[in-house]
Formats: structure tokens, C-alpha cells, sequence
């Protein structure tokens, strides 16, 4: 009796030695949550490929950085991390491609398909396109200059995507203050990761169409531009923003240091030279967030520590585990 009970003993001993190890092989997020370890034994050069790919991209683009960051904000503020971004449209499904945020202006599709079919080559089947975007978001930041974090894993792909919460829950650039906290909060986002996730735009560009009511008609039909844009920085972007014409003529979010991640962006709010009306409101608008530029335009070191922590929060917006979702062979579509 006394030898069964001891055998039973390291019997229990060994499942519990090796959870761990049996937990980080599997393919399936059972226990729910997300951790950066989650493909270290499924896939253990993922991290390194996705690095490479992205690097790579951005070298030949550095313009890339801030698309593969803002696949990120776009894909999780629909339905969640679930890479429902990436689907194009087909049978029922009407890609959020589509979109008022996405048409046009959304890119980096190409760079997402080619991490997903160097993957597919070494572990078939098991890194979900919704775990790239992550990773490429963070690379892409470190590689313009920005801070790095630890990215939790263990996402997987939906099957669905949502063209009118693609157009509903994105904020956009000519939200008010007002309009567009609601939509982080409703996220789950504070005030604290508002300015601090708005910090993105300090690399990448924007269309003329998405300002170009603020040089020419911000007062709904009095022809006037807004008084909170810098009257000087105003002349310069008419220039290649005409009131006729020159919609998709793209400008620097940030003129001063336009592809390095820093905190310059927050400078130029409060030289009033924030190029989107979303931008701008941060200063004009609410004392708490005008508060909150001031901290980070003073201090690049501390925008970086926040940005890296409310990047890993919206990281867990809504992710699909356990059974719930696939993992996608081809970013682009369904599994059949």
C-alpha cells in the first residue's frame, strides 16, 4: 500500500513538473490567457522571423513602421485582437479594408503576408495572424527609434470581420475630444493611454483630405481656418493641400522628426502644430490631457514607458483563446 501511495506521489510530482512545458507546446490557448513565452516550443523562431521580415520592410520603406503600428490600433478597436483586419472580402464576409479609417490609407498587408507564409514554412498552422500584428507593431516602433515591450501571445484569427464597427469604433481625425475618449474608454482605455497611444502619429503621414477642413472651412460654412492651428505651419501645408484638388497628397504627422519614434509629436501640439484636428484637441480641449502633453513633451523617457504599457493593453483588447477563432493558414481568408 505504503509503495502505490509513493508511486502515486512522484506520479503527481511529474504532471506538475512538466504543466509548464506541455502548456508552452500546445498549439491551443486553453488556459484564456496570454503570455510572451506561448510559442517558445510550438514555434520557437517565430519571434526572430517575424524581427527579420519587418526589418527588412522597413529598410526599404521606412514610411512602414507606422502602417504595421497602426494595423494594430485598427484591428483591435473593431472586434478585438483577431487579425479581422486582414480578411479580404469573401462569401459573407465584407473586409474592414473598406472602411472610412481603412480605404485607401491602411497598408502593410503585404508585409503581414509574407511573416505568415515564412511561419507556415517552419510551423504549419500554428502562429495565428493575429499574434504577427502584434509582434510587427512592436518591431516596427523599436526599429524607428521607439521602446520595446514584451508582447503577450496566444491570440487567434476570427473567422468574421465588421465593416460597420470598422467605421463606427475607429476613432477619427476630426473627432472631438469628447468623441473620441468615448471611444477609448469604451476599449477600456483611460485618459493616460488616450495622449499616450495618440503619441503613434510622431512617425507616419496623413492625407490632405483628413485636415484640410482646418485651412479652409473648420466653422462649418464660414470659410474660416481654425484658430488653433498655427497660422504659419497653415500656409505651408496649403501649399500641397489646395482647398480644390490634392486630396490624397500625403504630409508628415510629425514635420520635425517624421520617421523617428520620439516625443516631438507632444512639442508640436504645443506649438499648435499638430497636423489632426484628433491631434490637436488634446491641448485645446481637455486640461487633464494638455497636462499629460506638457509631461510628455518634457520627458521622452516617460512617454516611452507608457506607450510600451498601454500598447500591452490594448494588446488584450478582446483576444480569442482556447477554442474559440482559428489559426489562419492565409492571413487573408478563412479556413475552409
Amino acid at each position: 500500500m505504503a509503495k502505490i501511495i509513493l508511486s502515486l506521489f512522484f506520479m503527481v510530482i511529474s504532471v506538475l513538473t512538466f504543466a509548464p512545458i506541455l502548456c508552452l507546446s500546445s498549439k491551443t490557448n486553453y488556459n484564456g490567457y496570454l503570455y510572451p513565452q506561448f510559442y517558445d516550443w510550438s514555434c520557437p523562431n517565430a519571434k526572430e522571423i517575424v524581427k527579420s521580415v519587418v526589418a527588412k520592410a522597413v529598410a526599404k520603406d521606412p514610411r512602414m513602421a507606422a502602417s504595421l503600428l497602426r494595423l494594430q490600433f485598427h484591428d483591435c478597436f473593431v472586434k478585438g485582437c483577431d487579425a479581422s483586419l486582414l480578411l479580404d472580402s469573401s462569401g459573407t464576409i465584407v473586409s474592414e479594408k473598406l472602411s472610412n479609417a481603412n480605404r485607401i490609407s491602411a497598408r502593410g498587408f503585404e508585409v503581414i503576408d509574407e511573416i505568415k507564409s515564412a511561419l507556415e514554412k517552419k510551423c504549419p498552422q500554428t502562429f495565428s495572424c493575429a499574434d504577427i500584428i502584434a509582434l510587427a507593431a512592436r518591431d516596427s516602433t523599436v526599429l524607428a527609434g521607439g521602446p520595446s515591450w514584451e508582447v503577450p501571445l496566444g491570440r487567434r484569427d476570427s473567422r468574421d470581420a465588421s465593416l460597420s464597427d470598422s467605421n463606427t469604433n475607429i476613432p477619427g481625425p476630426n473627432n472631438t475630444f469628447n468623441t473620441i475618449l468615448t471611444k477609448f474608454m469604451l476599449k477600456g482605455f483611460d485618459l493616460v493611454d488616450l495622449v499616450a497611444l495618440s503619441g503613434s502619429h510622431t512617425i507616419g503621414n496623413a492625407r490632405c483630405t483628413s485636415f484640410k477642413q482646418r485651412l479652409y472651412d473648420q466653422y462649418s460654412g464660414f470659410n474660416l481656418p481654425d484658430f488653433t492651428l498655427d497660422p504659419f505651419y497653415a500656409a505651408q501645408l496649403s501649399i500641397m493641400c489646395p482647398k480644390l484638388g490634392g486630396d490624397q497628397n500625403l504630409f508628415f504627422l510629425d514635420y520635425v522628426t517624421p520617421t523617428k519614434f520620439d516625443n516631438n509629436y507632444f512639442k508640436n501640439l504645443l506649438s499648435f502644430r499638430g497636423l489632426l484636428n484628433s491631434d490637436e484637441v488634446l491641448v485645446t480641449q481637455n486640461l487633464a490631457s494638455l497636462k499629460l502633453v506638457k509631461l510628455y513633451a518634457e520627458s521622452n523617457e516617460i512617454f516611452f514607458e507608457q506607450f510600451a504599457k498601454s500598447m500591452v493593453k490594448m494588446g488584450n483588447i478582446s483576444p480569442l483563446t482556447g477554442f474559440k477563432g482559428e489559426i489562419r493558414k492565409n492571413c487573408r481568408k478563412i479556413n475552409n
